[in-house]
């Protein structure tokens, strides 16, 4: 089936720009926001990255103030992680969840990290669809997917919940800021 074999191929493929291939210099919004389709071509358009949702994650502390107008390197590698996240988890939950990375104030290191893990998960997936399968074999595969990340995100909302619980009162106000990446 052609379909599955390009779902397969861009799986295994497509991927946010790596640390040393994003701009290294300072973008306007509407740069930004082109840029972040192309970080996250997989997306469809309705659920793309808008001024307006740049504006809220700064209000929340989830991202970092711009520079006048201006976003850079370290902009880019939070708002990569907000959009995939965004998709399984609401704003709270992805701000509760990025606050309490160990590296959040190092942009690349927590960007490495971040791809690392994107790759992991995108390469299992990739492999776990059988470009051989058609009908109900199909159907059977797109529902254990489903029920996959059904468990994966309720056992990251309990992560989350105990993450909460055990953390010092001091981190619980921490608001992600422009690493030392420079």
């Amino acid at each position: 089936m052609k379909e599955l074999a390009e779902l397969i191929d861009e799986l295994s493929q497509e991927r946010p720009a790596g640390w040393d291939s994003l701009p290294d210099i300072e973008l306007y919004r509407d740069q930004v926001l082109s840029y972040m389709k192309r970080q996250h071509s997989l997306l469809p358009e309705n659920v793309q990255l808008t001024g307006a949702m740049i504006n809220n994650y700064m209000k929340i502390g989830l991202l970092p103030r711009a520079n006048g107008k201006k976003y850079s390197k370290d902009h880019l590698v939070y708002l990569t992680a907000i959009c995939s996240l965004k998709q399984v988890l609401s704003v709270n939950e992805t701000n509760a969840l990025l606050k309490l990375q160990p590296n959040i104030d190092d942009a690349k290191a927590f960007y490495e990290s971040y791809l690392d893990k994107m790759e992991k998960a995108f390469r299992e997936t990739s492999e776990s669809l059988d470009n051989d399968n058609a009908g109900e074999e199909l159907a059977a595969t797109a529902l254990q997917l489903a029920i996959s990340s059904y468990a994966q995100k309720l056992a990251c909302e309990k992560l989350l919940d105990i993450l909460k619980e055990k953390e010092p009162p001091q981190k619980k106000e921490r608001q992600i800021r422009r690493g030392s990446s420079k």
